[in-house]
C-alpha cells in the first residue's frame, strides 16, 4: 500500500501517512530508505500496527507533483487578477 512522508518531528522521527487505513505511524528515520525527505512516496507492508517493509516509490511521488502543477495551473488559469487597486 502507498505512504507519504508527511514530516520528520524531532529531527529523528519520520511521521508516515498510509492511505488505505488513514492512519499514521511514525518511525525512526534511520529506517525509511537513504535520501528520503518530506513528500517522498513509498510502498509499504503493514502487518499488525507495524510498518515490515518500505521501498520508495518514485512514480506515485512524480504523479502525485503533476497533479499538484495541474491544480494549480487551472486556479491560475480561472483567476482574473486581484479586485484591489494599487496606489
Amino acid at each position: 500500500m502507498k505512504a507519504v512522508f508527511d514530516r520528520l518531528e524531532e529531527g529523528k522521527y519520520a511521521v508516515l501517512l498510509v492511505e488505505d487505513h488513514h492512519k499514521e505511524f511514525v518511525l525512526n528515520k534511520d529506517d525509511l530508505p537513504k535520501g528520503s525527505k518530506p513528500n517522498d512516496w513509498f510502498e509499504v507492508t503493514i502487518e499488525g500496527d507495524q510498518v515490515t517493509s518500505i521501498k520508495q516509490d518514485p512514480e506515485a511521488a512524480a504523479a502525485q507533483e503533476k497533479k499538484v502543477k495541474d491544480k494549480r495551473n487551472q486556479l491560475k488559469k480561472r483567476s482574473k487578477g486581484s479586485r484591489f487597486k494599487r496606489k
